[in-house]
């Protein structure tokens, strides 16, 4: 079994029960000065959902977090958790864990004292914070590394230290800002299918921040894609990666291709449209498009089939470039028109080595086509 089948298994399977809250943002804003960092935010999430907060540096995401956290305040709008309202709390009586890219991990106190330090900070009895430490330790299975101090473990191991204080005092809410951007490939992959693992055991609703696509794709149950502070859209992991609501988040969430044309025939909910003035191609729209609209064809590089019959497709193109990349092969292709595309092809059995300088087609099903404004 993959690693991205057991992600899949491990989503899939959900929550045993509905331990977290339940958080509601209405109308919420974040202005400095005249610079509006975040915009009439507005959401409901689940309890118990796992929903991850995507876009690129200045996007609001982090800025979101810090209000529920209470690090910063908040413009205009309510933050609720449970019908309890947020924002006119002080930080500490928000009943919320944090997890964040540095670990903050306090480098003198072992790994014991540092995830006990929330369950002292609310007098918890000594009794009860050995009890709630032993079994953190266990759900992030570092039992044998209790006595240790920060210094002393991987990068990995810090991480899972910082998540076990982050949920030792079983907050309703888990916020956790980019933890695993310190980590290699490697240890990243792993720790995520960890951190799913743990969230359904736990069923603690978690608001994840990243500018990972891979990352937000593999770990959610919703989306949300922000650009300036203004939602793009928000939907489950397919719903983002399939059908994207407009030309930035096609372009942010994974790899695609993507052809600007004109509508030329709309029908129902498919569409055609011209490109560079003499190719006509049909797809999906995603919103509501018009005949005679400049809009966008995106077709993702896994659905393209590249072949050297030149009669299958009149989408015609040149190999520039080839990257041998281990598990596929990336080619770089120019069209007529000049404009240059990426296309991944998995290296299987049997497929035949394509060489620079050769005329090909590429081809794909008409529902793998998106078409957007």
């Amino acid at each position: 079994m993959s690693q991205s089948e057991r992600f899949e298994i491990e989503k899939t399977a959900g929550p045993s029960t509905q331990a977290g809250g339940a958080l509601r943002f209405e109308g919420v804003a974040k202005r400095y000065g005249e610079f509006m960092a975040v915009n009439s935010f507005n959401l409901s999430i689940a309890p118990g959902e796992f929903l991850t907060l995507l876009g690129p540096s200045g996007s609001g995401k982090t800025t979101l977090l810090s209000m529920v956290a209470g690090f910063q305040s908040v413009t205009e709008g309510d933050i609720y958790l449970d019908e309890k309202r947020l924002d006119t709390l002080p930080p500490e009586k928000r009943d919320i864990g944090m997890d964040v890219q540095n670990y903050a991990l306090f480098p003198h106190m072992s790994v014991y004292r540092n995830i006990a330090f929330p369950l002292r900070m609310r007098k918890v009895r000594q009794d009860k914070i050995e009890e709630r430490v032993k079994t953190a330790l266990e759900l992030v299975e570092l039992s044998d590394q209790r006595d240790k101090f920060p210094g002393q473990l991987s990068g990995g191991q810090q991480q899972r230290v910082a998540l076990a204080r982050a949920v030792v005092f079983q907050p309703q809410l888990l916020l956790m800002d980019e933890p695993l951007g310190a980590l290699d490939r490697r240890l990243r992959e792993a720790v995520q299918f960890e951190l799913i693992e743990m969230h359904r055991k736990l069923s603690t609703t978690v608001v994840y921040v990243t500018h990972d696509q891979v990352e937000a794709l593999t770990m959610s149950d919703r989306i949300v894609v922000l650009k300036d502070g203004v939602v793009q859209q928000i939907g489950s992991p397919k719903e983002i990666y399939q059908t994207p609501s407009n030309k930035f988040v096609a372009t942010f969430i994974g790899n695609s291709i993507a052809l600007d044309g004109v509508v030329t025939k709309v029908d129902g909910i498919t569409c055609q449209l011209k490109i560079d003035n003499e190719l006509e191609f049909t797809g999906v729209m995603t919103n509501e498009i018009r005949r005679g609209d400049p809009a966008t064809l995106m077709v993702r590089p896994e659905r393209i089939e590249m072949t050297a019959d030149l009669h299958v497709n009149n989408l015609k193109a040149l190999i520039v470039k080839r990257i041998f990349m281990g598990e596929l092969t990336r080619y770089t292709v120019q069209l007529p028109a000049g404009k240059q595309l990426e296309i991944d092809q998995p290296n299987t059995r049997g497929r035949p080595e394509l060489e620079n300088g050769s005329q090909v087609s590429l081809v794909w099903d008409r529902e793998d086509a998106v078409i957007i404004t």
